[in-house]
């Protein structure tokens, strides 16, 4: 019987030998390996950690400890071992167990977590509500090299070694995060991975100089004063020890027997400790090892080879802005392209490739990068901005205080913008639209597809001013509309279809779905017209107004956050303009939307052509004509 079947608890592991962990750690790579081939996932960062997460649970007690996961993409080991093995199949599939920590699945996760750098803010705050309990627990906060790259993670360093409350960082150095890690925190770490440990610093050195005849006391007190140059020279880990941690390490993180000694050393000091432990991604599986941003977060592969499975569709989104921004650059030597941490994931590794000295990776560090892009656009250069919308929401001050309030001519491309599928609530790109039009200076747009996509780059670029532009995660629909793409103007839509009986206004990539739907409701008697958008803010009053002073009902499709999103951006305009018109609005609920497949996700949220049929014609007969002027 295979050793894992019989890990039920954090519990069953206290008693294995090192052979069986040995023979433990094999078994779920193999387990890991074959689930995430079938549902896709975080491969890499998870075979790495393995040891780690089974000594971490033999030294701490879980769930009386608390254990938090940074970003929590590296917890696939820590769900086997806290009862959810018999679950794992169902990883990241509708219904099943997330692909992060959530703490409504079990009693072991500790913390929500899906966006990085916040596990040693959110342990801190656990380790002072402990305190303010008079309460014994352990906080352990697990937090990759690259998650060290960002900012929250450095300010609650800095509390933390202030406070001095007991607490234990695991920093679990691949040297990794997405793409390579980059900056300064990246080299000093890689330094330390060739430095030895020393538990004894002041008095190791001390006894040396004081053994020099005649002059080593005296030697000792100068070289103190010299504002703790020796420490540096002689202590790894130092940076961790001037914010008030002690440190512990580098120690190799497969070795048992070495990491349960310091993590049992970690646990019984008091204070804030910080271990340090050298892991590689991708370990145990060749080709996750020779492609690591690929295997990062991948889609279903084939276990022998490697090979992720596609079917043959048309080019990606981001992939259509890739290729675009780089003939943009080609044109315009003032542009630059800046990313967090995700040079692969954006489409900008054609760029990065092309221009190496106008590429900027500044790491897991959104309002850097924004604030950095404001700094080159003030200095004359025509920044990319290329973010997950999900994670540009940590920029959000930024946005609006050092871009837009200056009116500095920064270009914003959200991927991922809506449904992003299987990682569910945590990268959902559902605010966007909310958090972005309501910003004065910054034009907001949403392609219809892969081909206004490439205009909107373009346009973009010409504006001279702050914009934004969002887009969905995968596939474009592969064909253009049966019109031909018209030149953009700012704040002007297009008439895709005409009709009279209901007015369809779609924002992005509703409007494939919205002409799908339209067809459909042509065969039921309607005669629905089809407006594309293009533009959030600023939104296209002229043809709002013309419509409304025909008195159709007016439905509008988004997939993004309905509270304060694209159909309220319709409402506040007709207002604005007089009317109170009769309006269905379609899109993501007030509500955290789970994982699933997108697809299945539509079709839950209504979203696709054929709910959206049975939506609109349920909703038709309900209303009377009910429009009517306002005074304004």
């Amino acid at each position: 019987m295979p050793i894992l079947d019989k890990i039920r608890s954090p519990a069953d592991l206290k008693g294995l030998s090192r052979r069986e962990l040995v023979e433990l750690s094999q078994e779920m790579r193999e387990r890991i390996i074959h689930v995430v081939s079938r549902n896709g996932g975080h491969l890499a960062s998870n075979l790495g950690i393995v040891e780690l997460t089974l000594a971490i649970h033999r030294v701490f007690d879980s769930p009386r400890d608390r254990i938090i996961f940074d970003v929590g993409h590296q917890c696939y080991v820590h769900k086997m071992v806290t009862g959810r093995q018999e679950q794992f199949p169902t990883l990241r599939t509708l219904g099943g167990i997330s692909g992060f920590p959530k703490s409504s699945e079990s009693e072991h996760d500790a913390f929500d977590t899906g966006h990085s750098s916040t596990s040693i803010s959110a342990a801190l705050g656990l380790a002072l509500a402990r305190d303010h309990f008079a309460q014994t627990h352990k906080i352990v906060a697990v937090i990759g090299d690259g998650a060290m790259t960002g900012g929250l993670a450095f300010e609650a360093l800095n509390h933390a070694g202030h406070r001095g409350s007991d607490l234990v960082v695991i920093l679990n150095d691949n040297e990794m995060s997405i793409s390579p890690n980059v900056g300064a925190m990246s080299h000093y770490l890689h330094k330390l991975r060739l430095e030895p440990a020393f538990f004894n610093r002041k008095e190791y050195l001390e006894y040396v100089v004081k053994q020099i005849p005649g002059i080593g006391s005296r030697l000792f007190n100068i070289l103190l004063r010299l504002e703790g140059t020796l420490k540096y020279l002689l202590t790894p880990g130092m940076l961790f020890e001037e914010f008030g941690f002690k440190y512990l390490g580098p120690i190799s993180g497969y070795d048992f027997d070495l990491m349960e000694r310091t993590l049992a050393h970690a646990r019984d000091r008091k204070g804030p400790v910080l271990v340090h432990v050298l892991t590689e991604k991708g370990r145990g599986y060749r080709p996750a090892k020779e492609q690591l941003p690929l295997f990062h977060g991948v889609g279903p592969f084939e276990i022998s080879t490697g090979k992720v499975k596609k079917e043959a569709e048309p080019p990606s989104y981001t992939a259509v802005f890739g290729q675009t921004i780089v003939e943009v650059a080609q044109a315009d030597p003032r542009v630059v392209a800046i990313t967090a941490a995700m040079k692969e994931g954006t489409g900008l590794d054609a760029f990065a490739a092309a221009f190496p000295n106008r590429f900027h990776d500044v790491g897991i560090a959104e309002s850097h990068a924004v604030t950095l892009a404001a700094g080159m656009a003030k200095g004359g250069l025509r920044p990319v901005v290329a973010i997950y919308s999900t994670f540009l929401q940590r920029a959000y001050d930024q946005i609006v205080h050092d871009v837009a309030l200056p009116n500095l001519p920064v270009m914003f491309f959200l991927d991922r913008a809506g449904l992003v599928g299987e990682d569910g609530p945590t990268h959902h790109g559902m605010f966007d639209l909310s958090y972005l039009r309501a910003i004065p200076n910054l034009v907001v747009m949403a392609p219809r597809d892969e081909i206004e996509l490439r205009a909107m780059v373009r346009f973009a670029h010409a504006l001279e001013r702050p914009v934004a532009v969002r887009y969905p995660r995968g596939a474009g629909v592969g064909v253009a509309h049966d019109s031909p793409l018209q030149p953009l103007v700012v704040g002007r839509g297009e008439v895709l279809m005409e009709g009279q009986d209901l007015s369809l206004w779609a924002c992005g990539n509703m409007v494939h779905p919205a002409w799908q739907a339209a067809r459909q409701l042509v065969a039921h008697g309607l005669r629905p017209q089809v407006i594309n958008a293009r533009f959030v803010k600023p939104f296209d009053k002229a043809l709002l107004e013309r419509v409304l002073r025909r008195n159709m009902p007016i439905v509008t499709l988004e997939e993004g956050a309905l509270a304060g999103g694209f159909g309220s951006a319709l409402l506040e305009t007709a207002s604005d303009l007089g009317f109170t018109p009769r309006v269905l609005r379609i899109g993501l609920p007030d509500s955290f939307v789970p994982q699933g497949k997108p697809a299945e996700l539509r079709a839950i949220l209504g979203l696709d052509a054929d709910s959206l049929v049975s939506r609109i014609t349920a909703w038709l007969p309900q209303r009377q004509p009910v429009l009517r002027k306002v005074a304004i």
